[in-house]
């Protein structure tokens, strides 16, 4: 508590102490950043269709047809928080193609954004089968970017202790939540969205509960909000929105919690257990039959039980999108194959030339 004989001096030392000490766990402030106006980002990763361009647009108020996202996009919007008060600035950076061009992540998760940093992840729940291998591949690449771009911070030595991302991430639960030593929380804040949910709720009932405790559990262990959304549902999408808007532009948190798999999810970080969430859906085989290196890696076998992982069998599968048959023009593709078959003979004549410099460096 502050002293009535403290000066507005001796305040602002105290919060800045306060913050370099890494004070103030589980604040609404969890990312450990000034309340003032500034820039943040936020990376959307996902399913290829699965709706992320809609849901940038939806936030960003563009009413225009999304078009299908090539490799990496960007855009950002600007908000104020009031009459007369500088505006943020949301930077937006949509991944396009699922999983197969999550090498691009290095791009927009940088040393210059990693403190104000947002991960957007959208799983199609209308293919429980895709579901798992896109968000772990996306997951583990983001991740590995994160850690990357936090040890160069450390290394410049420009971050204090609550700014980290290893740090940051473990603010999404309380101090006194009993699973607080259980999880393993994703260094930068991440909302998980599950699209198409108006396919998803005619899937059969057990499914659907499968589905959603797995998507509960993966969020909970990652420290991560979770939430079901339509496009073609007013309510959901405006419900999303605020989602995504509490990190690009730190707009209240919602309120709402529902864990019924009857229902839409809406599950913010921090808010369910692993008490509530229970134990994985019992399999023919039985939980005591698989191996697990880990409690996520227990899930994932149970859930590959009941869904077998699936190629998404789309064109982002091609790593090159310039091989994309829907882009195809003939006399460029005529000309990339001459100019591949270039790069092909200088690639043979530069490893024979290396290979000649070897064995001359070693007769001398």
């Amino acid at each position: 508590m502050p002293k009535t004989s403290d000066t507005l001096w001796d305040l602002a030392v105290a919060e800045v102490r306060r913050r370099e000490s890494g004070g103030g766990e589980g604040e609404e402030e969890e990312e450990g950043e000034e309340a003032g106006p500034g820039e943040r980002a936020v990376l959307f990763l996902g399913s290829k269709g699965g709706g992320k361009t809609t849901i940038i647009l939806r936030c960003l108020d563009r009413d225009e047809p999304p078009k299908p996202t090539l490799a990496l996009e960007y855009t950002f919007g600007r908000r104020a928080r009031g009459h007369n008060t500088p505006k943020d600035i949301a930077h937006f950076w949509e991944l396009g193609g699922g999983a197969s061009l999550s090498d691009l992540i290095q791009i927009p998760v940088t040393v210059d954004n990693i403190r104000t940093l947002s991960v957007v992840l959208v799983l199609d729940l209308s293919k429980p089968g895709v579901l798992w291998p896109t968000m772990e591949r996306l997951l583990q690449a983001a991740r590995a970017q994160v850690d990357r771009a936090s040890a160069e911070l450390l290394k410049v030595g420009e971050a204090r202790a609550g700014q980290i991302p290893s740090r940051r991430g473990l603010r999404t639960l309380a101090k006194d939540h009993p699973d607080r030593e259980l999880i393993n929380p994703f260094p930068v804040p991440l909302l998980i969205i599950g699209s198409k949910f108006d396919i998803f709720q005619d899937f059969d009932s057990e499914k659907r509960k499968v589905i959603c405790k797995t998507l509960r559990f993966v969020s909970h262990y990652y420290g991560a909000s979770l939430i079901f959304t339509s496009w073609k549902s007013e309510s959901l999408m405006s419900k999303t929105r605020s989602s995504v808007n509490h990190l690009a532009f730190r707009t209240e948190r919602g309120k709402t919690v529902s864990t019924d798999h009857n229902k839409p999810l809406i599950i913010p970080a921090g808010m369910d257990s692993l008490s509530q969430i229970g134990s994985p859906p019992m399999t023919d085989v039985g939980l005591g039959s698989l191996h697990a290196k880990n409690p996520l890696d227990l899930w994932k076998k149970v859930y590959e039980k009941l869904f077998p992982a699936e190629s998404a069998g789309d064109p982002g599968d091609v790593r090159d999108p310039a091989r994309d048959p829907q882009y195809s023009e003939a006399e460029i593709d005529s000309m990339r194959a001459q100019k591949d078959q270039e790069l092909e003979q200088y690639k043979r004549n530069a490893s024979k030339s290396w290979k000649a410099l070897e064995l001359d460096s070693r007769r001398h």
